[in-house]
């Protein structure tokens, strides 16, 4: 049978001050889709509200524009994809294997409270499936709670951008939260390089984190090979 990912992206295009766009980091879709497609995954796309994903201008731009990122912004079929992204309520959980949380700065915004994310994430966690995301993605991992009502992050292995790549991103002043120091609160074992910006993926039983955009093609190498091997917690 063939193996199945859904990837989650933003609907978001700017912070809470319009002067600043914001939206999907390219680099953190294309990288996990290339390692996906080498595996011979099936893949789709969803977002909170479906419909387009806008990009994120600073991912357009050098060094995080990369040959990926360059070969799916050049390529209209895959550009067509983030146009008309899945709904939350088109997707039957069980039909997929893995789910992938995206990052950039917009998943601040409409990742954490989408029930119709959190609906997803949770059956796919009870059917035994992976949960991912890389860098801001883990802030759709924040509020999804599991049939028990504990949630699903309390007490595991997590990483994610870490305040201090905020603070050297210099947009610490314009995101609405520490999603670090957010994640911490909700009981999760936060981790993080020692250096910033270099990749870092962690793997606590089926879930798997990476801390930054440098880290998406380790998550999803770590989620592949989870994948390729029997389901463990």
């Amino acid at each position: 049978m063939t193996k199945r990912i859904l990837h989650v992206v933003t609907n978001v295009a700017h912070y809470d001050d319009e002067s600043h766009p914001t939206g999907l980091w390219l680099s953190e879709l294309a990288h996990a889709w290339d390692v996906f497609a080498e595996h011979g995954f099936a893949q789709d796309i969803v977002s909170p509200l479906g419909g387009a994903s806008p990009l994120e201008p600073r991912s357009l731009k050098f060094p995080s524009y990369d040959k990926a990122s360059k070969a799916w912004h050049r390529d209209s079929q895959r550009m067509a994809l983030l146009e008309n992204t899945l709904r939350p309520e088109q997707i039957d959980p069980s039909a997929y294997d893995a789910i992938y949380f995206t990052g950039g700065h917009a998943v601040m915004y409409d990742f954490p409270d989408s029930e119709g994310l959190q609906h997803i994430t949770r059956e796919m966690w009870e059917q035994g499936k992976v949960v991912s995301s890389v860098c801001h993605g883990y802030c759709g991992l924040l509020n999804t709670t599991l049939s028990d009502g504990s949630l699903l992050v309390a007490d595991r292995k997590v990483t994610g951008f870490a305040w201090t790549e905020e603070v050297l991103a210099r947009v610490d002043k314009l995101v609405p939260y520490n999603a670090e120091e957010e994640m911490k609160k909700r009981g999760a074992l936060y981790e993080k390089a020692t250096l910033p910006f270099v990749s870092y993926a962690v793997t606590d039983g089926r879930l798997v984190t990476g801390q930054n955009p440098s880290s998406a093609k380790e998550t999803a190498q770590k989620v592949a090979a989870l994948l390729e091997t029997p389901a463990s917690e």
